[in-house]
């Protein structure tokens, strides 16, 4: 084999081994919307929202999926991500949930002539994944009045689903059933707070 045809077969395995150590699994993206709906709750009534961003620990506020492990260690997973931000996903999901179950318009802060808008904040101030076994979400939220003097609601719910398969997909599945849970605890004072009832966490 002469000078050149060293240099070219040289050339070839060089870009052969560029592509192979490029190739990389695909990214998987992930959603908390568009779990399975439940039908609207009973006698809901209209209701204007105001949902703010929701906070997160900084642990999991990335694109990838933060993991815990059997020794208690993170383990963030590069191919798995999250189809937007975290904290956009949770308010998404939040947002769709009080308005698919609980009849109630987000606004985002658009002067509207209602009598009244329902500031709702949402704080997570934990929110797990553990393969295999669980989702947790434990959550601080509350409901304010945008009416001088109007009622004043916060409470805090701690949720887990089990999953009942392993893989990133039953997570994300066991998530967004946390989240409906959260959501239908939230709406559920939203709707009685709305009518002027009593409510308590």
């Amino acid at each position: 084999m002469n000078r050149i045809e060293r240099a070219a077969a040289a050339a070839g395995l060089a870009a052969m081994l560029a592509a192979c150590s490029g190739t990389r699994m695909p990214e998987r993206f992930h959603s908390l919307l568009g779990a399975e709906r439940a039908p609207p709750a009973a006698r809901a009534t209209p209701v204007y929202v105001d949902v703010a961003p929701v906070r997160v620990p900084a642990q999991v506020d990335r694109a990838q999926w933060a993991v815990r492990q059997a020794d208690d260690s993170l383990l963030l997973l590069e191919q798995d991500r999250w189809a937007s931000p975290l904290a956009e996903e949770l308010r998404g999901a939040i947002v769709e949930g009080l308005s698919a179950r609980w009849s109630a318009l987000d606004v985002g802060g658009v002067a509207l002539p209602a009598p009244a808008v329902w500031r709702v904040r949402v704080d997570v101030q934990r929110f797990e994944s553990l393969p295999g076994r669980e989702a947790r979400l434990d959550a601080a939220w509350s409901l304010s009045s945008s009416q001088r003097g109007g009622a004043t609601l916060v409470c805090r719910h701690v949720l887990a689903e089990g999953t009942a398969e392993a893989g990133v997909a039953a997570l994300a599945a066991a998530h967004r059933r946390a989240v409906a849970r959260l959501v239908d605890e939230i709406g559920r004072r939203l709707q009685a707070m709305h009518a002027g009832q009593p409510a308590n966490c």
